[in-house]
């Protein structure tokens, strides 16, 4: 490990996130704290670097990822909030990606940062990929994102991205979990770290929750009782089988799945599960509301193990009844929530949920304590906490007004 900085001053964060800006869901860790953040301090957010190397054998997905990619890469330095700055460098997954950045990658990120009056960085890296980044962009300190077990995604090398992780927690002077089961795995790996559970946009979640709606349009026309799931359907976090097995046990409900799906074509033949696609951030609040049960059928994967399930506040919060697998997170939650182990008790637990009421009076005050605002807070106090000062490198920057409160969404970009 290196030895801690003496000059810890820092005029703004680079954010080496884990998703990208313009096609994730927004409510992502690093989203969703670094728009807080930059409340306070400039931030540029570096979309995803990606971790593998996307093959032409994935057919329609491999066309859909590239041009999302170059649609990415077009848009160059944007200010989509106030202090709030968006990149997407060009950049190769994979050992190639790793001889880029010796001589392109850096230097792109360090424009771009000068772009929004960052010169020496406070260096959040997230993504993998982003360990090639930390002897090459001079910063004033490196905080590591561990809220995914990024080895333990199916599609990626794990030798490769075990080699980065161990690099990046090596040189962070702080390391950020969002899972106590994998900060108590590391406690002796790093040289100081921070849980930090993911938030909720309370307001908007529980607002959403008390409208008297049959949801939108595309919803709308769907029988009740609807069984819903909010979130990426794919193989390292979903469980195909088990939701399958489910559904043929519930046949009275209609399952209502919102998100991109990467499994195969074909892999749900009934007629009772309707797909809805990806949805915007800003409007999955109102899906979420209008169903009767909200549910997560996780696979027992080393990644859920690992994993805080943003979804799980933001379904709470909706104030609709939640049936999930289990998962060391949810221990905090496990009494407002219906835990299954097996297609069957799955089953049986969601036609309860259907049969008996609901309260939701005393959660909601739980949930405000839980909001995105509150957990920036925390982080920013530990970095000052740490001897990390804000200095800023311009008159202009200097002249920030410090806001806490976060923006509201934008409903697409602004360019500067």
């Amino acid at each position: 490990m290196t030895s801690p900085r003496d000059d810890r001053s820092f005029d703004g964060i680079i954010c080496i996130g884990g998703e990208d800006w313009w096609y994730h869901n927004r409510g992502h860790f690093d989203f969703q704290i670094m728009r807080r953040l930059s409340r306070r301090w400039p931030v540029l957010f570096v979309n995803s670097l990606g971790v593998r190397m996307p093959s032409l054998t994935e057919g329609s997905q491999f066309a859909a990822r590239m041009s999302r990619k170059m649609k990415s890469l077009m848009r160059g330095v944007v200010r989509v909030e106030k202090g709030f700055y968006v990149y997407s460098p060009l950049s190769v997954p994979g050992p190639v990606g790793a001889t880029l950045s010796d001589w392109a990658l850096a230097p792109q990120i360090k424009l771009a940062a000068r772009r929004a009056g960052i010169r020496r960085p406070l260096l959040w890296v997230h993504c993998p990929a982003g360990a090639d980044l930390i002897g090459k962009i001079e910063n004033a300190g490196v905080v590591m994102q561990r809220t995914d077990r990024f080895e333990a995604f199916p599609e990626g090398d794990p030798e490769r991205l075990s080699g980065q992780i161990k690099q990046i927690r090596d040189a962070a002077d702080l390391v950020v979990y969002c899972n106590q089961h994998l900060a108590d795995e590391e406690r002796d790996l790093v040289r100081r770290q921070l849980v930090i559970t993911h938030g909720v946009d309370a307001e908007a979640f529980i607002a959403a929750g008390y409208v008297k709606s049959d949801g939108p349009t595309d919803v709308a026309h769907i029988a009740r009782p609807r069984v819903g799931f909010v979130g990426g359907i794919d193989a390292h976090t979903f469980d195909p089988q088990l939701f399958l097995d489910v559904v043929q046990r519930v046949p009275e409900a209609e399952f209502v799945m919102v998100g991109a799906c990467s499994l195969p074509e074909g892999w749900c033949p009934h007629d009772n599960v309707h797909f809805v696609g990806r949805r915007t951030y800003e409007s999955i609040a109102r899906y979420m509301a209008a169903m009767d049960v909200l549910i997560m059928p996780w696979n027992n994967s080393e990644w859920i193990k690992a994993c805080n399930p943003i979804k799980l506040k933001e379904y709470l919060a909706v104030g609709r009844p939640v049936v999930t697998t289990d998962f060391p997170a949810l221990a905090p939650w496990r009494d407002v929530v219906r835990v299954a182990e097996g297609s069957e008790t799955f089953a049986e637990q969601i036609s309860a949920a259907l049969r008996e009421p609901y309260e939701t009076e005393e959660l909601e005050a739980r949930i405000q304590a839980e909001t995105w605002s509150h957990k920036a807070s925390d982080l920013a106090d530990t970095l000052f906490d740490m001897g990390f000062r804000y200095a800023p490198t311009s008159n202009e920057l200097a002249d920030r007004v410090m806001e806490t409160d976060v923006a509201a969404p934008t409903a697409g970009p602004i360019t500067r």
